[in-house]
């Protein structure tokens, strides 16, 4: 690309960018984050559709997960798009990315007098990739040609949003073995108790139990099974399992590490980030010494009343269908600005900044 960058339109399309990546912050569905991405794309820069297809697990074939602007349907013609088959499959099997603002004349288009009746001149295809390892891809058309400005703007967005789907795919994975796990047991008394485990997965390190031990809820689980895989991976630590009226902590001090740490803090805080946001959703807390390589993690057992009318409740159930506001708004036949006043209800209500944290703290409360 030869095409001199303009700064200032660049940290525009940035800034924008990154409005679009704060609306799937803490999702953890990765459907819904390409839903997120291919809405912001044609909201925010204009663009007459986006689509993004993830590789199945099979990694034989691509799947269409979501689609914005012109087209909204995913179960099309190109609703699975095997590996190296099409542009789409060729960039996800080669990690190529693709751009032109003459889409007509390209010799791989297949129906050339589509993209002239529709005025399609522009098409950006970009890989979701991280770490070498591609998870999907993204494919952006326009009417106009795609300035440089955009298509950077595109290349960090896909980085972001590779990152989050990946991570959303692991926690799915990691809830569907946690499901799997207490599925198998088939009453509560048979149900291994949750030291027990902790104890399996440590090891040989030291675990001490306080308190009378009781049923947690899955996603509580999962925070401190992690927590002692991510210990045990270390290489060392002394944790206590204390169980209150009010709440269930894990306490822990690292007994010995490969390397000497020179900031503990901020060490033991990527390794456990991206627990911090299930943490907080579940209104519990991460507390790391500020020199000690010592961790605290906290969840308490009472949850909040449902502060939600049935009507809202209605609309989170909707949402959780990964239906977008117009599709809300025929559904239950009102207007879409209705769905909207009602949504700015509930985050309002929920104190949450996007709707997928809103729908997240709902689920883990039990209310829909």
């Amino acid at each position: 690309m030869t095409e001199v960058l303009d700064p200032t339109k660049l940290l525009f399309d940035l800034h924008r960018g990154t409005e679009i990546a704060e609306t799937f912050s803490g999702c953890l569905e990765p459907e819904a984050i390409a839903h997120r991405v291919t809405d912001g794309i044609v909201e925010q820069f204009d663009c007459a559709f986006a689509r993004v297809w993830l590789l199945e697990p099979e990694r034989t074939y691509l799947k269409l997960v979501a689609s914005s602007g012109m087209y909204t349907r995913i179960d099309g013609r190109f609703a699975r798009v095997p590996m190296g088959a099409y542009k789409v499959g060729k960039i996800a099997q080669n990690r190529v990315s693709f751009l032109s603002n003459h889409l007509a004349d390209e010799p791989w288009v297949g129906d050339r007098d589509w993209a002239i009746t529709n005025n399609i001149r522009g098409f950006a295809g970009y890989p979701l990739e991280i770490k070498g390892r591609v998870v999907g891809v993204l494919a952006a058309f326009s009417h106009q040609a795609m300035p440089p400005e955009f298509l950077e703007f595109l290349r960090m967005l896909c980085t972001i949003a590779a990152i989050a789907i990946d991570s959303a795919f692991k926690h799915q994975q990691e809830k569907q073995a946690w499901q799997s796990m207490s599925l198998s047991q088939t009453t509560v008394t048979e149900q291994a108790l949750l030291s027990d485990r902790l104890a399996h997965i440590l090891n040989s390190n030291r675990l001490t139990l306080v308190g009378t031990e009781r049923m947690l809820s899955l996603t509580t689980d999962y925070v401190f099974l992690r927590a002692a895989e991510i210990l045990n991976q270390i290489g060392g630590a002394y944790c206590r399992l204390i169980y209150s009226d009010l709440s269930i902590s894990l306490e822990a001090i690292v007994a010995k590490t490969k390397t000497k740490i020179a900031d503990p803090q901020t060490w033991l805080r990527s390794l456990f980030g991206e627990l911090f946001l299930i943490v907080s959703s579940l209104g519990g807390s991460i507390n790391i010494h500020a020199t000690e390589l010592q961790i605290a993690i906290t969840i308490p057992f009472t949850k909040e009343a449902n502060p939600l009318s049935e009507r809202e409740l209605e609309m989170m159930q909707l949402l959780t269908q990964g239906l977008r506001d117009r599709d809300i708004a025929q559904q239950l036949i009102i207007s879409e600005s209705t769905v909207k006043f009602h949504i700015n209800n509930i985050l309002s209500k929920l104190k949450a900044r996007t709707r997928f944290q809103a729908l997240h703290l709902a689920m883990v409360n039990g209310w829909i």
